[in-house]
């Protein structure tokens, strides 16, 4: 994790150690006090199943770097996202993805940070 605060910081994918999230699942950070960028590395799709559904009190945002995704949230249409494609979640709203690709990697910003990920 990289934390920036009162410079600007860097952080470089294929030198900064991934955390194990769970098998298949990998994450980097950098935040600073108040804003978080989350790269989460998927491996080991297609799934069958989507991740159970979950939901924070942040402000999310996320951008599909690599791979296709099934974007499902509470009250929306479940959407097949590719490379480049992006969405957003309010707080409080649950929400998950299917892994439709072998991997992906996507990029959440939250807001605030989430202190659960550190």
């Amino acid at each position: 994790m990289v934390h920036a605060e009162q410079t600007a910081s860097v952080l470089h994918c294929a030198s900064e150690p991934a955390v194990a999230v769970r098998q298949g699942v990998a994450r980097r950070i950098l935040r600073t006090g108040e804003l978080m960028t989350v790269v989460i590395d998927f491996r080991g799709g297609p799934w069958r199943e989507p991740d159970p559904h979950h939901s924070h009190p942040h402000e999310q945002i996320t951008y599909v770097a690599s791979g296709e995704i099934l974007f499902l949230a509470e009250g929306s249409e479940p959407e097949r996202l590719g490379p480049g494609d992006l969405f957003a979640i309010p707080p409080n709203v649950p929400h998950s993805i299917q892994l439709l690709s072998e991997s992906a990697r996507l990029v959440d910003t939250f807001h605030p940070i989430r202190e659960d990920f550190l």
